[in-house]
């Protein structure tokens, strides 16, 4: 994920406790999940299917047996153990699509809000992929109604979609 366009980690909470963060780039899907204090990679059973995520300690039921929010390419998504924090990388089906949230049934409250503030950042990923002599990073969207980031964008790049701030 470009640092230019570093999108919101979000909560999934279930009775008070955190249960998973998570954020999304145009291309990607992470999941970031805190294991039990003395948990190491050799313990942990993961198995991403195309449409799921199965996710728990080796001889026990799983912790997490859901369906993702959309479908993933499963022989390009994987799972690392690192600095304690398993994370999951997965790669979304269709480049751009805004997911509003990574498991289906886990939409927090406030999604309608981070699921446009991710519309414009995924937009802005997408504008800088297609048009890489010029730098978006300072760019902001008027209005409300964001373009669906999945569709052609060059319809969408005027003035009253985008703002662009100029450095000279």
């Amino acid at each position: 994920m470009s640092e230019k366009f570093k999108h919101n980690r979000r909560k999934f909470e279930y009775q008070g406790r955190t249960i998973y963060e998570w954020d999304q780039s145009i291309e990607e899907i992470n999941i970031y999940i805190q294991p039990p204090p003395g948990l190491t990679s050799k313990m942990v059973a993961c198995e991403i299917t195309p449409t799921q995520l199965i996710l728990g300690i080796k001889g026990n039921p799983p912790f997490i047996n859901e369906p993702f929010f959309s479908t993933i390419k499963q022989k390009d998504s994987f799972w690392t153990f690192e600095d304690g924090i398993i994370h999951v990388t997965l790669q979304k089906m269709n480049k751009a699509e805004t997911w509003m949230a990574a498991l289906k049934g886990h939409l927090n409250q406030n999604e309608s809000l981070l699921n446009e503030e991710d519309k414009k950042k995924i937009m802005l990923e997408r504008f800088q992929e297609e048009h890489a002599g010029f730098d978006f990073s300072g760019a902001e969207f008027t209005g409300n109604n964001v373009p669906d980031p999945r569709k052609c964008i060059y319809k969408f790049l005027n003035i009253k979609y985008i703002k662009l701030k100029y450095k000279y």
